[in-house]
């Protein structure tokens, strides 16, 4: 059996135990209340304050109320250089870093005009600083009022320094609101002695059905001159009220007059070109083609009016056989590339002849801007004249060639251009295959080959130079091998000289007299 007394101590024992339980329940549960209660009510506190905590520079938290202060701005700031810009004007002594707050010491910053009650108080732990605008009772509103005064002094300053015109018209199209730049225009375009809102708008815009936004470009006419301006105008709807823009755009429009009348005056040029002339623009399309490019191609006009690309323009001269048929009719489309290639580089420069007999020269140029030109140009008479003067050389050629004198022709500069194969055989020459031209220096030393020191050399040389008239003369020399050799020089139209080689006949005395005439000539020629 129990002894009372013990009874009494464990039951003392046990009620202890469960008021401690109980206690330490009773906390638990109201410590987290509290706790709960205290940081609510300290955010609800931080909600309705103006508060910014960064972390170095960097703007690292900030309340409601802050981030509506800071998005007013073009750019929010996110960092303490920008956050002190936005709050320098009212709070001119803020410091410029923000380690300049002392760790652990509050500094407090006033506005800088009197009747404004603000204070901005800066509290630092670290690398971390706690700023906060306190608003005295009443002075919030009227430190919004001012910013909103600033704004709309800072809007009206922006539109009346614009320098084009900006105005406002209602709903009916009156005007309601106009800069300085408008007034300007219309003193200038009017006589000046009315109210710019009486008279109504100066341009005459149909903006009822134009949605929100319509730009065009309009022309004004001067009442007391014969002027006329452009602008482009740029109109925008808010709510039932239009804002619109006007920009000079006088240069642009006589910029771009002259380029029509430059076109113009290019295009009537073209067209007495007897050369074809094709133009295509950077995208390869033609921009510009004259009258005779239909004539050396026969495409029709309304082809070419339908501005086709490069490519279809020679797959229809292909067609035509108004070029030369392509080896490859796989690659065409790679030659034309080349083609195109060619004269954007200024390389191209080819002459086509065509089935019909016709020759084609095609020249391709590049213009500015990426364009590129082709000229067609008919040479078909060029060419047959040419063939014709080659045809004609090569048998004078033949004819010479088949006399039995050496004959040489003599420019008048002593070079020589003409010569037959008596000649070549006789002095072992070959001038033909010679890169530098024959002088009759170089001919003298070949003749002083088989007729050393004859005096005829020196006074041929002289007859060849000389200038003024000129009459012919004969001389024979003595060869190598003891024949005779018969020379004659005569001169011919424009200055060159004649000069003719035969071997004499059998019994000829050397140095014989040639009669009077030669004697005449001889001495006609020492004294030149």
């Amino acid at each position: 059996m129990l002894d009372p007394l013990y009874l009494e101590y464990a039951g003392f024992f046990l009620i202890a135990l469960s008021v401690a339980i109980a206690a330490l329940w009773i906390v638990s549960v109201a410590e987290p209340r509290n706790r709960d209660r205290d940081i609510a009510a300290l955010d609800g506190q931080d909600g309705r304050q103006v508060h910014f905590v960064f972390d170095g520079d960097a703007l690292y938290e900030a309340s409601l109320p802050a981030e509506l202060m800071l998005n007013s701005a073009p750019t929010p700031p996110t960092d303490w250089s920008g956050v002190r810009a936005h709050l320098l004007p009212r709070f001119p002594t803020l410091p410029e870093d923000w380690r300049l707050v002392q760790e652990g010491i509050s500094m407090s910053v006033h506005a800088d005009e009197p009747a404004d009650l603000g204070e901005i108080t800066m509290a630092r732990k670290g690398n971390r600083l706690r700023m906060t605008l306190v608003e005295a009772q009443g002075s919030e509103p009227e430190h919004r009022l001012d910013l909103l005064e600033r704004e709309l002094q800072t809007l009206r300053q922006a539109a009346k320094g614009a320098p084009y015109p900006i105005w406002q018209t209602g709903a009916q199209g009156q005007l309601l609101w106009y800069n300085d730049a408008y007034r300007l225009l219309f003193a200038r375009v009017t006589s000046g002695d009315k109210d710019p809102v009486k008279a109504g708008p100066l341009f005459d815009l149909d903006l009822e059905d134009s949605g929100r936004r319509m730009r065009l470009r309009n022309s004004l006419k001067s009442q007391v001159s014969d002027e006329v301006f452009w602008f482009d105008i740029t109109s925008s709807r808010f709510d039932d009220v239009w804002m619109n823009y006007a920009t000079d755009v006088n240069a642009v429009v006589s910029a771009e007059v002259a380029q029509r009348n430059f076109v113009q005056t290019l295009t009537k040029t073209f067209a007495q070109l007897s050369i074809g002339l094709a133009i295509f623009d950077r995208n390869r399309q033609l921009a510009l083609f004259n009258p005779s490019l239909i004539d050396l191609t026969s495409l029709p006009a309304d082809f070419l009016s339908a501005r086709p690309n490069l490519l279809s323009f020679f797959d229809r001269l292909r067609d035509k056989h108004m070029m030369p048929e392509p080896k490859n009719y796989s690659s065409w489309r790679e030659q034309i590339a080349d083609l195109v290639a060619a004269a954007t580089d200024g390389r191209y420069h080819e002459t086509w002849t065509l089935p019909s007999g016709q020759t084609y020269r095609v020249t391709g140029r590049p213009h500015p801007d990426g364009a590129v030109a082709f000229l067609f140009e008919d040479i078909s008479a060029e060419i047959t004249l040419t063939r014709r003067f080659r045809s004609q050389i090569e048998l004078g050629q033949t004819v010479i060639d088949k006399m039995g004198e050496a004959v040489a022709v003599f420019s008048p500069t002593g070079v020589l251009t003409l010569c037959n194969s008596a000649y070549r055989d006789m002095w072992g020459i070959d001038p033909e295959n010679s890169f530098a031209e024959m002088t009759i220096s170089d001919s003298i030393s070949h003749w002083e080959e088989k007729c050393p020191a004859a005096p005829s050399w020196a006074r041929a040389r002289r007859f060849m130079t000389a200038f003024g008239e000129r009459s012919a003369w004969k001389a024979s020399e003595k060869t190598v091998s003891g024949a005779m050799l018969d020379c004659r020089f005569e001169p011919l139209s424009g200055g060159s000289t004649f000069v003719c080689f035969s071997h004499a006949p059998s019994g000829t005395p050397t140095g014989a007299p040639n009669g009077a005439k030669d004697a005449a000539a001889e001495a006609e020629t020492a004294q030149s």
